[in-house]
């Protein structure tokens, strides 16, 4: 008898081409009425490959063994009842780390060069008879790291890269790692022309960057964020990208994404990317591998390669 999986939302073709070797693969998202699907088949299904898992969807699955999830970070994933279910949860860590890595760098060197505004510049043909004027380099600059993980130490490692001075700010400090520690985030914001942000979300981590982290980094900082929306008071941030409190803003994640607010269309100091920093095509197939590597584990009983729950 083959094995039932649950696929909420669409995943990558790659990944679903490997599911639908091993299981036998219901898409939820491609029923007409998934209520009803579930009402009538989720006691069926032993497994969830991708994330929107809440304590909802985990009632109408009485049978459920795992959830993989397709990402490094699981807010998306209510983990408190999957565990209260005794339901493991997987992640897919350090393959993305590098291509996370890369767009946060690419994302510091397009606001600080300002190289978007520039090439609306050439495009628009003023080039011509006009001076584009001065921009910012990274050499030289602090970078405050917010979350030095995995990602976290990625960064820092290509910051130091551009000849940058790296500090960060997390749950304790690293004795290991030989970057300065901070245990106050807004000293060091502070203390930071940069402030890269790369925590997971999740309500212990929401708003953590408030208006006065904001107002500490100033009008010469500038901030990156390539984790969740929800870690930034987005509100206090527009207003100060807006008002001149804050220099820039380099932004791959959004509060209510895929909505950004308006009032980011228009500033030359925003740099905006569509929540992509994991979208390679060498990194995605490698998070879908993942995903199905632990699933494959879980159902051979062998250990899990990145149990999170």
């Amino acid at each position: 008898m083959t094995i039932e999986i649950l696929q909420p939302g669409k995943l990558l073709d790659t990944c679903e081409a490997a599911l639908a070797q091993r299981y036998t693969v219901h898409k939820l998202y491609e029923q007409p009425d998934p209520a009803a699907w579930l009402k009538a088949n989720g006691s069926r299904i032993r497994a969830v490959a991708g994330g929107n898992v809440d304590a909802g969807l985990l009632t109408q699955l009485p049978n459920l063994e795992i959830i993989a999830n397709f990402g490094v970070g699981y807010d998306n994933i209510d983990t408190k009842a999957a565990k209260a279910a005794n339901i493991r949860v997987t992640n897919t860590p350090d393959v993305l780390n590098d291509a996370v890595a890369e767009l946060a760098i690419g994302l510091m060197i397009a606001l600080g060069r300002r190289i978007v505004v520039a090439d609306k510049f050439v495009r628009a043909g003023k080039w011509p008879g006009n001076n584009f004027g001065l921009s910012a380099e990274l050499t030289g600059k602090t970078v405050g790291i917010l979350g030095l993980g995995r990602i976290g130490k990625e960064i820092a490692a290509r910051a130091q890269a551009l000849k940058m001075r790296v500090v960060y700010y997390g749950r304790g400090r690293q004795p290991s790692v030989p970057h300065i520690y901070y245990d106050n985030l807004v000293d060091m914001a502070r203390d930071s022309d940069w402030l890269v942000i790369v925590a997971p979300g999740g309500k212990s981590t929401q708003g953590i960057v408030s208006r006065d982290v904001l107002e500490a980094l100033g009008p010469e900082g500038r901030l990156v964020n390539v984790a969740r929306g929800t870690l930034v008071d987005q509100p206090a941030m527009v207003e100060l990208l807006v008002n001149g409190g804050l220099a820039g803003a380099a932004l791959d994640v959004f509060d209510g994404e895929p909505e950004v607010p308006a009032e980011l269309m228009d500033l030359d100091n925003v740099v905006l990317s569509p929540h992509h920093a994991s979208a390679t095509r060498q990194t995605r197939d490698a998070m879908g591998a993942m995903l199905v590597a632990n699933l494959d584990a879980h159902f051979a009983g062998e250990p899990l390669l990145s149990q999170v729950v």
